[in-house]
């Protein structure tokens, strides 16, 4: 059986996990699940048994009821649920029968302990000390080593080693390579293939495939609410105290303790905010109170000034009042003990007053993800040297820089890299070093002078190349040590585009926030607009309240991906979906806002 046809029904990724008898396999998944758990991963595990065995012990309905000459028997509860059957075979069960017995939409990825002679993708173990052979020599399809210290590879190996007692790194392999399968027909497997041959990724694969790598930073600090905006909070903001503090007026007008059958009240004082009147109010008695004094003891109700007659330190009401009216209780905003702000949340202008208003001045926060930047290409000018001839100035590190601020990263700015493979190699090199995330802009097409796929593939590993969309096809994704990695386009629109849909979300992520999906909205469409069956067509558009009140959206004019100065006039991008070629006026459309970030 042939890899395609044994995984042609697997909607997840499968990975197996092969080793010789000694060497730990048990041991390792006992300590990988919960680690895998941790990221938020569901796992199957398909284990082969050489030899019978036994589920449940004697004397337990299943066992008697199975011994018995049951050929199947399900048993469930809340909590679990095992089917047994008694199915007699001779050789191995097949395992492309007993993958089709997972449930696939419950899982995200399925572990194959066992079965090493079978053509799948596979993690080999190795120890030393036991002296077997490798698995690899015999079998194309080990995707990676793990193995200990003592371990000696052959020169020609060509696969990635990970230390067998580090359970974090073969679970970041294990995540890389779920973000790298594809379903049988797209997915290339053995060390040498080339990934640029691959079908081009749908918009949504493409993302998924990104957010499957990004693990949220850990590191916090503690900064001043000065500094704190635009931060993201890695605590739940707690009040320590009730909002309001005192239960107060919530305008200016007359304190009492209302009782229909009073004519007229006593003006016995007159309360303004930050004070509170000494004594407690008697039936028939009123203060003269501002917006947020402390209600008197006694008091129940405000009664607005223009409803009030007061004559001779005495007041008289209009009809209409209502006890307990225009009154602000203590903890009526925010009571103490309340989460005021979840950990997750960026911190807004308008959180900077809440989290004053409570007293927390020293709010803890994520640290900010570090983000290296470069442009790459003979032909590309800095905007502050003079214009060489068949040159341009660069503008897409100046767009992507200001991109960053707005999303409050910390810029490594690497200037523009020569067309040079051995400086993009070290280029590259160094930045992984220092950053989160890399992002060139340039390079990324399939021009004889375009070096990025070849540098890469020295210094990292590629994950996609190919987007299907527009503007942005050509889109590198891939890491480098550990490093995350962005090759976008050198259009200048296409790198914007490219930048909101893939990198935006990205940062969020890793930044730490908790709402980082694209938001988008329903319009009406005011212009007609073409796409193509099979990619995702990003335009630029101009969304309004049309004169009915419903909002609506229209082209900014001509498209090409080189048109900067549309990107200035438009406010959102208007999505055409894959399966869509043509949209008329008044068709609904999706539309993706730019908010604050351009």
């Amino acid at each position: 059986m042939t890899l395609d046809q044994l995984l042609a029904d697997c909607r997840v990724p499968v990975l197996g996990i092969c080793a010789f008898s000694g060497t730990g396999k048990t041991t390792l998944l006992k300590k990988l699940l919960p680690n895998l758990a941790g990221r938020n991963l569901k796992v199957a595990v398909l284990k082969h048994a050489h030899h019978n065995f036994e589920v449940d012990k004697p004397g337990k309905d299943s066992f008697e009821i199975r011994k018995s000459g049951a050929d199947q028997i399900l048993i469930a509860s809340s909590q679990r649920r095992a089917l047994m059957m008694e199915r007699p075979v001779e050789g191995d069960p097949s395992l492309k029968e007993l993958l089709g017995m997972i449930d696939q939409d419950r899982v995200d990825l399925i572990l194959v302990e066992g079965f090493k002679r079978l053509p799948l993708p596979k993690l080999e173990l190795h120890r030393a000390e036991l002296g077997k052979p490798f698995v690899f020599e015999s079998d194309n399809l080990i995707q990676a080593i793990a193995c200990d210290n003592a371990t000696e590879l052959p020169a020609e190996a060509n696969l990635k080693r990970i230390d067998i007692n580090a359970v974090d790194d073969i679970a970041d392999y294990i995540q890389s390579f779920m973000a790298q399968w594809q379903p049988v027909g797209n997915q290339p497997f053995g060390p040498s293939c080339d990934s640029f041959e691959r079908k081009q990724l749908s918009v949504k694969q493409g993302i998924e495939r990104i957010l499957a790598m990004v693990n949220p930073l850990t590191e916090t600090e503690t900064v001043p609410l000065t500094q704190s905006i635009n931060r993201v909070l890695a605590e739940p903001a707690v009040s320590p105290i009730n909002v309001p503090q005192h239960t107060n007026s919530a305008m200016d007008g007359y304190a009492c303790n209302f009782d229909t059958d009073i004519a007229s009240y006593q003006v016995m004082d007159t309360v303004f905010a930050g004070h509170a009147y000494q004594g407690e109010l008697q039936p028939g008695e009123a203060v003269k109170i501002m917006t947020g004094a402390p209600m008197p003891q006694g008091a129940d109700t405000v009664i607005m000034r223009e409803l009030a007659t007061e004559t001779d330190a005495n007041v008289r009401f209009e009809d209409g009042v209502v006890t307990g009216q225009h009154v602000r209780q203590a903890g009526e905003d925010i009571a103490v003990g309340e989460q005021a702000l979840p950990a997750g949340e960026r911190i807004t202008p308008a959180a900077v007053g809440l989290l004053a208003s409570l007293g927390l001045a020293n709010p803890v926060v994520y640290r900010r993800p570090t983000i290296a930047i470069f442009s790459t290409g003979d032909e590309v000018c800095s905007p502050d040297e003079p214009l060489k001839p068949n040159c341009i100035y660069d503008s897409n590190r100046y767009s992507l820089h200001g991109l960053l601020t707005k999303l409050d990263c910390d810029i490594l700015d690497l200037g523009v890299i020569e067309d040079n493979q051995a400086a993009m190699e070290q280029a590259l090199l160094n930045a992984a070093a220092k950053a989160d995330i890399v992002l060139t802009s340039g390079g990324v097409s399939v021009g004889d002078a375009d070096f990025i796929k070849d540098a890469l593939e020295q210094t990292g590993e590629i994950n996609f190349w190919k987007i299907a969309q527009r503007p942005g096809r050509p889109l590198a994704f891939g890491t480098i040590n550990g490093t995350l990695f962005f090759g976008l386009p050198g259009n200048p629109v296409a790198t914007v585009v490219s930048f909101l849909q893939f990198v935006q979300p990205t940062i969020r992520k890793m930044a730490g926030e908790s709402d980082w999906q694209p938001r988008l909205l329903r319009a009406t469409s005011a212009t007609p607009l073409r796409s193509r069956i099979g990619r995702t067509e990003f335009i630029r558009g101009i969304m309004q309240i049309g004169a009915g009140g419903q909002l609506e959206v229209s082209s900014t004019g001509a498209q090409g991906s080189g048109m900067l100065s549309s990107m200035t006039e438009a406010n959102c991008l208007i999505v055409i979906e894959e399966p869509q070629e043509h949209v008329a006026v008044g068709d609904t459309v999706w539309v993706q806002p730019f908010s604050d970030l351009l």
